[in-house]
C-alpha cells in the first residue's frame, strides 16, 4: 500500500492549471482580463496557430511594477483582493491569483511591462514554473504577455487539443465575449500574421452590431430596466430570428460574461411562448447589482456565478424580458419598415441609433437605483393594455361577430343587427377602399382573402400578408391570458349538456379537480362511474373541440397537480385553448371580419408571432414591389 505524500510545488501548479487553461482560449482569457483590470484602452492581440503555438497579448494598462514581477508569476498573488470582504465586495475581472502561474506552469511564459513611474520596462522569464531574471527591456507604458508552446510541459494535455483553426474558433468567441463586455476599449487581433479583427472604441449599440452583425442589430429589441440597485439592459432577438444554436447569446453580471443557470432560464420562460419549436434566442443582456448580492467565487474559470436571491433576479429578468418583447407589435414594425424610427440629424449620424444602451462606462457602475424605478425604461413602451371585449371574442359566430369595421360609430348589438340584415355580397364590399395616409393603421386595410389562408392588406408603405389563423390564435391566447388574470377564464354555458364517456382515471380527476376546471372555464358533472356531462366550455373554444381539450387537460391535471398546472402549466393550456379556437384555414371571411382581426393585431402584445412562434404577418414595400415589375426605370 502506498504511503500519502505531499505533491512537489511544480506539479500542484500543474494540476491546478487543468482547471484554468483548459485550451488556449482559457488563457487568452486570463490574460485579457489582467488586461481589462489594468485599466488598458487598447488591446492587441496575436495568436500562432490558433494560439497553440503561440499568444501574445499588449496593452496600454498601468502595468507591474518591478518588485511585483516575481509575485506576479507566483500562485495565489493578486493586487485585487487582501480580505474576505473584498472577495465577498470584489469588482475586478480577475481575483485568484492564478492565472500567470498556471499559464507558466504549462507553457514559455515571457512579461515584458513598465509602469508610469519607470523610468525603462523590465522583463521576466519563466519555463515550466522556472524563473529567470528580472532583466531591463524597452516599452511603453503598458505590459505584454507572451506565451510560447502552450501544454509544451504537460505533452498528454497537448494530445486533447484540436485543430489550429478549431482553437482559433474558440479564442475568436472569447475574444468576442470580452469585446461586447467592454466597448469603451480599442481590439486588434491577428492570427498567423494577418488581421482578422479590429473593433475600434465605440458605444454599446455599435460595439454590438461590430459583434453580432448589422443585422441582429438593427433588428433586436431593445431593453433598458431598473429596479431599485438591479439593472438589466442590453438587447434581446426578435423571436422570428431565433437560432437553432446557443452561439449567441451573451449574459453579463457586473460586466462579466456569465453561464447562468438562472439567467438562461429566465431568458427561455420569457421566450416560451413566442418561440418557435427548438428554436434558442438570441441576446446580449447585461445585469449590474451591489456585488455583495453575487458570490463569483464559484469557479476557477470564473463564468459561473451565485445570487444571494435568485428568486429575486429570476423574477426580475423574466419580467423585463417579457416586457420587452411585448412592444413586437405592427406598430412598432410597421415605423421600423417606413424608416421612421432611424432617422438622420443634420450631421448625418442617426438618431436614437444608440439611445437604447449606456454608454461603456457604465459598464463599471454597479446599478446605484438610479433612473427608473418601476419596470418601464424602455425606449419603446409595449403596446397599449388591451381588454378583450366581446366583439373580439367571437369569430366562431362570423354572422354576428367580427364584423364591425375599424372607426364604426355606434353600439355593437346595433352594428350586429345591422350586419345580420345586409347581403353578404354588401359586407364584402364594405370597407374594401380606405384613403390611406400617413396616419392610417400599421397593418392597414384588408383588401382580400387568399386560398382561404392569407389576409391582404394595403397600408401607407405597402403589401401586408397575414397568416389568419396565426393572427387570431395570438389574439385569443393575449384575451385569455388577460381574462384569467382578472377572473379566471370566461365560460359559455351550453344549451343543451353534453355528455362524454371516460375512463375511470379520468372520471377521478374529473371529481378531485373540479374546482380547477371550473377556473380554467369547465363545468362538469359525472354522471357515472365512466361519464361526464360538460355543461359549459371557456368561451372561444369550439364545442366540438370541447371533448379532445377536456382530455387533455384532465392527464395534465393527474400528472402535475392542480397548482402546477394553474402556474407553470397555465400558458401552456391557454395556447392549446387558443390554437383550438382561432379561426381555421379556408375559412372564407368578410371584408369587415379581416379589419376587424387586423385592428386586433394592432391593440394587442407580441402580435408578431403566434404563441408556436410562428411568424402572424409579414410586409412588402411597395418600393420592392415596383422593382419586381421594374417601374420607374
Amino acid at each position: 500500500m502506498k504511503r500519502i505524500q505531499a505533491l512537489s510545488p511544480a506539479l500542484i501548479a500543474q494540476i491546478a492549471a487543468g482547471e484554468v487553461v483548459e485550451r488556449p482560449a482559457s488563457a487568452l482569457k486570463e490574460l485579457i482580463e489582467n488586461s481589462l483590470d489594468a485599466g488598458a484602452k487598447e488591446v492587441s492581440v496575436f495568436l500562432d496557430e490558433g494560439g497553440i503555438r503561440g499568444i501574445r497579448v499588449e496593452d496600454d494598462g498601468h502595468g507591474i511594477a518591478k518588485d511585483d514581477l516575481l509575485l506576479a508569476m507566483t500562485s495565489h498573488a493578486t493586487s485585487k483582493i487582501e480580505s474576505l470582504e473584498d472577495l465577498e465586495h470584489v469588482a475586478s475581472l480577475g481575483f485568484r491569483g492564478e492565472a500567470l502561474a498556471s499559464i507558466a506552469a504549462i507553457a514559455d511564459v515571457r512579461v515584458l511591462t513598465r509602469t508610469e513611474e519607470d523610468t525603462q520596462a523590465w522583463r521576466i522569464r519563466s519555463s515550466g514554473g522556472r524563473m529567470g531574471e528580472i532583466e531591463p527591456a524597452a516599452r511603453t507604458q503598458g505590459c505584454t504577455v507572451m506565451v510560447e508552446d502552450l501544454y509544451a510541459h504537460t505533452p498528454a494535455r497537448r494530445k486533447f487539443l484540436k485543430t489550429p483553426a478549431t482553437e482559433y474558433g474558440h479564442c475568436d468567441e472569447a475574444l468576442a465575449r470580452l469585446a461586447l463586455a467592454r466597448p469603451e476599449v480599442k481590439w486588434t487581433i491577428h492570427h498567423n500574421g494577418r488581421l482578422t479583427r479590429h473593433w475600434p472604441k465605440a458605444s454599446l449599440a455599435a460595439r454590438v452590431g461590430d459583434v453580432m452583425g448589422e443585422d441582429f442589430a438593427l433588428a433586436a429589441l431593445p431593453l433598458d430596466q431598473t429596479i431599485g440597485s438591479l439593472r438589466l439592459y442590453g438587447v434581446v432577438g426578435r423571436p422570428a430570428a431565433a437560432k437553432s444554436s446557443r452561439d449567441a447569446q451573451y449574459a453579463y453580471v457586473n460586466g462579466r460574461y456569465v453561464r447562468d443557470k438562472v439567467l438562461s432560464h429566465a431568458i427561455r420562460q420569457a421566450y416560451q411562448d413566442v418561440l418557435h419549436h427548438e428554436k434558442h434566442p438570441s441576446y446580449v443582456l447585461y445585469l449590474d447589482l451591489d456585488p455583495a448580492l453575487v458570490d463569483v467565487n464559484v469557479h476557477p474559470a470564473k463564468t459561473e456565478v451565485r445570487f444571494r436571491d435568485s428568486q429575486a433576479i429570476y423574477r426580475f429578468v423574466l419580467q423585463s424580458i417579457q416586457q420587452a418583447l411585448a412592444a413586437t407589435s405592427p406598430g412598432a414594425s410597421a415605423e421600423r419598415l417606413s424608416g421612421r424610427v432611424h432617422t438622420e440629424d443634420q450631421s448625418g449620424r442617426v438618431a436614437g441609433a444608440d439611445s437604447w444602451l449606456p454608454t461603456g462606462d457604465s459598464l463599471k457602475s454597479l446599478g446605484s437605483g438610479s433612473g427608473s424605478t418601476g419596470m418601464g425604461g424602455m425606449s419603446d413602451g409595449p403596446a397599449p393594455q388591451w381588454k378583450p371585449t366581446q366583439q373580439t371574442w367571437a369569430m366562431r359566430q362570423p354572422d354576428t361577430h367580427y364584423a364591425v369595421l375599424f372607426g364604426q360609430r355606434g353600439s355593437a348589438s346595433a352594428q350586429d343587427e345591422r350586419i345580420g340584415q345586409a347581403p353578404e355580397s354588401s359586407l364584402r364590399d364594405e370597407g374594401a377602399i380606405h384613403p390611406l395616409h400617413s396616419d392610417s393603421p400599421p397593418l392597414g386595410f384588408a383588401i382580400a382573402q387568399l386560398h382561404g389562408i392569407y389576409v391582404l392588406a394595403q397600408n401607407a408603405q405597402g403589401l401586408i400578408v397575414v397568416d389568419m389563423h396565426a393572427a387570431h390564435e395570438r389574439v385569443v391566447y393575449e384575451g385569455l391570458k388577460a381574462s384569467y388574470g382578472e377572473q379566471g377564464l370566461p365560460s359559455q354555458p351550453l344549451l343543451l349538456p353534453r355528455s362524454m364517456a371516460i375512463t375511470a382515471l379520468e372520471a377521478a380527476a374529473v371529481e378531485e379537480f373540479n374546482e380547477t376546471l371550473k377556473l380554467l372555464g369547465f363545468d362538469l358533472a359525472l354522471l357515472g362511474p365512466e361519464t361526464v356531462a360538460i355543461r359549459s366550455v371557456p368561451m372561444l373554444i369550439d364545442e366540438q373541440a370541447s371533448a379532445e381539450l377536456i382530455r387533455s387537460l384532465l392527464v395534465e391535471l393527474r400528472d402535475y397537480g392542480a397548482s402546477r398546472v394553474l402556474t407553470e402549466r397555465r400558458d401552456a393550456l391557454l395556447a392549446g385553448f387558443a390554437c383550438h379556437g382561432a379561426v381555421r384555414a379556408h375559412r372564407a371571411l368578410t371584408v369587415p371580419e379581416m379589419n376587424a382581426l387586423l385592428r386586433d393585431m394592432e391593440r394587442i402584445e407580441r402580435a408578431d408571432q403566434c404563441n408556436h412562434g410562428r411568424p402572424t404577418w409579414r410586409a412588402i414595400p411597395l418600393a420592392e414591389l415596383d422593382q419586381w415589375f421594374m417601374r420607374g426605370e
